[in-house]
């Protein structure tokens, strides 16, 4: 078999493909898999199913000496932990992998205003509505890039996003406001399957769009879509029913977003307020 630069695949390769396939593993994930599993026999210099605990473990530690972050990183340890304990079924060579932990940063949130200079200052019909659809309804870029026409459920006021982060279907809101600007998308371009069909650079138009807006944070597709949250939380929604309509799996994920919901720390009562003290206008102990 041959692969896209049209050389042949090693049987090795075409195995862990094959088992990659099995589990139903996207084909972006299983191009990264087996880039990284590449990229361990290139730093092995030899194939990597005849790779000892000592080299995957010199290998984490080259990885660490590189300029690259700890997604990355991870991302390898994954892939190599899948080569072992599957392909080639050797788990006992990678127990010396350990995934990296980082700091979790608190998201960026735009403000309602700045929000609104963002969406007017998109460019064009088509972002407007992509921006919208990110913020209104919290999806992740790809999935909105991911959209059909057919996943607008008008009736019943929802959006279907299908096979999700974890290849996990899920329904979220589709508020009036989303429902008209979508259809305005419709009528101009009618789309016939993909919503937003051709190719979609979100990432500069959004950048665009924040540069234009004169918003000064760093704005990314997720920067709408961690703004939801934010916005929700404030708005005294449940924190599980956040959870939900963001497709995440662990509540801790989006509890994240209580360190940067501003109006509910602000609503917060200390228990200071509570001893019912005045601590002003008291002369200094001599």
């Amino acid at each position: 078999m041959l692969s896209n630069s049209g050389k042949p695949i090693s049987p090795l390769r075409q195995r862990m493909i094959d088992d990659m396939t099995a589990r139903r593993f996207k084909e972006a994930t299983q191009r990264d898999y087996v880039r990284h599993v590449r990229n361990f026999a290139a730093f092995l210099r030899r194939s990597p199913d005849s790779a000892t605990s000592e080299d995957l473990r010199l290998f984490q530690v080259h990885l660490g000496q590189q300029k690259i972050g700890a997604v990355t990183i991870n991302a390898a340890i994954s892939a190599l932990r899948f080569f072992f304990n599957v392909t080639i079924e050797r788990p006992d060579l990678v127990r010396l992998l350990k995934i990296v932990h980082e700091p979790r940063k608190a998201p960026v949130v735009l403000s309602q205003e700045e929000m609104v200079r963002l969406l007017e200052a998109a460019p064009g019909l088509k972002y407007r509505a992509a921006f919208s659809v990110a913020y209104g309804a919290g999806l992740r870029v790809s999935e909105v890039v991911a959209l059909k026409v057919s996943d607008i459920d008008s009736e019943r006021m929802t959006l279907r996003v299908e096979q999700g982060k974890g290849q996990r279907d899920r329904y979220v809101m589709l508020s009036p406001q989303l429902l008209s600007v979508l259809r305005e998308w419709q009528s101009a371009a009618q789309p016939w399957a993909w919503l937003f069909p051709g190719q979609n650079p979100v990432n500069r138009a959004v950048h665009a769009a924040a540069r234009d807006a004169g918003i000064a944070k760093r704005v990314t597709p997720h920067t709408l879509r961690h703004s939801f949250a934010t916005h929700l939380l404030e708005q005294n929604v449940d924190i599980r029913v956040i959870q939900v309509l963001l497709g995440h799996a662990k509540l801790e994920t989006t509890a994240l977003y209580t360190r940067v919901a501003v109006n509910t720390i602000r609503d917060v009562i200390s228990p200071l307020e509570r001893l019912g003290l005045n601590l002003t206008g008291h002369a200094p102990p001599a």
